[in-house]
């Protein structure tokens, strides 16, 4: 078939696999943004993409360094860099961590950490809603044994590691959660989780892994994340903090002892075989955690917080006056400590079009990003956002629900007779 444009059978077998998801209306596909739309969507926090304070400090950072472009290779050819270890170090000591080792991506570092760190025999216990990246690096792993427990059930996990601890063998558990879950926005109980742990293996076998993904700069003093906002910095592991999210970058930095970065070095496959961050984006990540040294953040992260605290007094108050909404939209019952709302119900894509068109940028997430019945549209709130345009969602949000209830109702006698 070489030089034609003929289709062969694995082209039909991966059209037909396309043409599924198509009829299970859980067909991916790459979208733009529109120019004027309000942000309600990106993980942009901060708002810092589009901070011109950042930019200034970035620009001088580039000119007064004199770094060149790429990396050159990977950290252990010609990658590294004095820079480097020096951004290393200071980030490291930002979040009250021994040493800290630099990663192309929070995808890259949770498969690299979990594929090589759980030993022969070790069992990894994690929230059920943890990432895929996790979920990926325990498929390559050598642990003996991954157990899931329920979402943020102190309860569970304590069922699940006294099992756990009457193992024959006196394995290492390493326990993963995330700070704060990306689709549901809720916070992990982490005080009571290091608690348990401790109560129920014992010292010196729980290993607790945190993934800060979004929590860097939006909980704790200048947005140190949620273990430092919690003082538990000498009771984790490892912790994941990723630049592309509140800090407008690209990258991310495990954090844990000397000696564990020393081992991610020789053993994390996804660190070793590839080029490494850019000059650039390294300067970037530098410019962010200056930013949050000085304060400069700290305004955009109460604002964040004050809008978050809007937001659902707002969606609470739909909830209670309107009828509609209560009959279709699950929204959350209590506030949020972060910016990320999910509001769940049967036709999400049609909610999310609704606001789309009244310029309002927002996403559906369904199954298998979610797990089904839970399909959402998820709303995240930024430090760019007004109270003016949260009244608007809300507005919209109203005016859609009670649109929509009218139309179930005109189409409920027509389906009755399809039914007949």
């Amino acid at each position: 078939m070489e030089g034609t444009n003929e289709k062969g059978p694995l082209d039909a077998r991966m059209q037909c696999l396309l043409e599924r998801r198509q009829t299970n209306s859980t067909l991916r596909n790459l979208t733009l943004p529109k120019a004027g739309q309000i942000d309600f969507s990106s993980n942009d926090f901060l708002s810092l993409s589009t901070n011109t304070q950042l930019k200034g400090v970035y620009l001088a950072e580039l000119q007064t360094s004199q770094l060149p472009l790429g990396s050159g290779g990977s950290r252990l050819l010609d990658g590294n860099s004095p820079y480097a270890e020096s951004l290393e170090c200071d980030i490291a000591a930002f979040h009250g961590a021994e040493a800290g080792l630099l990663w192309n991506s929070g995808f890259d570092a949770n498969a690299g950490f979990f594929s090589c760190v759980p030993q022969p025999g070790d069992v990894i216990v994690f929230d059920e809603l943890v990432h895929a990246s996790v979920h990926d690096g325990m498929r390559l792993s050598r642990a003996a044994q991954t157990v899931p427990f329920e979402h943020n059930s102190v309860a569970d996990l304590r069922r699940v590691l006294s099992e756990v601890a009457q193992l024959p063998s006196r394995c290492n558990v390493f326990i993963a959660v995330e700070s704060i879950y990306s689709m549901d926005g809720d916070v992990a109980p982490l005080r009571q989780i290091v608690d348990t742990v401790a109560e129920t293996l014992g010292e010196g076998r729980g290993y607790i892994v945190v993934d800060e993904a979004h929590s860097t700069g939006v909980l704790g003093f200048e947005g140190r994340g949620l273990v430092c906002e919690l003082g538990l910095e000498k009771q984790i592991f490892a912790r994941l903090h990723t630049f592309g999210k509140a800090l407008a970058g690209n990258g991310a930095i495990l954090l844990g002892s000397n000696t564990l970065r020393h081992y991610l070095i020789n053993y994390a496959r996804p660190l070793i075989y590839t080029t490494f961050l850019s000059y650039p984006s390294l300067a970037l990540i530098r410019s962010s955690y200056q930013l949050l040294r000085a304060g400069g953040t700290v305004p955009l992260q109460l604002h964040l917080h004050h809008l978050t605290e809007f937001l659902f007094k707002a969606m609470q108050q739909l909830h209670v006056t309107s009828a509609a909404a209560r009959s279709l939209l699950s929204i959350p019952s209590a506030c949020p400590q972060s910016p990320i709302f999910a509001v769940q119900l049967q036709r999400p894509r049609n909610l999310a079009r609704y606001l789309q068109e009244r310029g309002m940028m927002v996403r559906a997430v369904v199954s298998p990003t979610v797990p089904l019945g839970t399909e959402r549209v998820r709303i995240c709130l930024h430090a760019g956002n007004t109270v003016d345009e949260v009244e608007t969602l809300v507005g919209a949000l109203q005016e859609w629900s009670e649109e929509d209830t009218i139309g179930e109702k005109k189409q409920g006698p027509e389906r009755m007779k399809a039914q007949l």
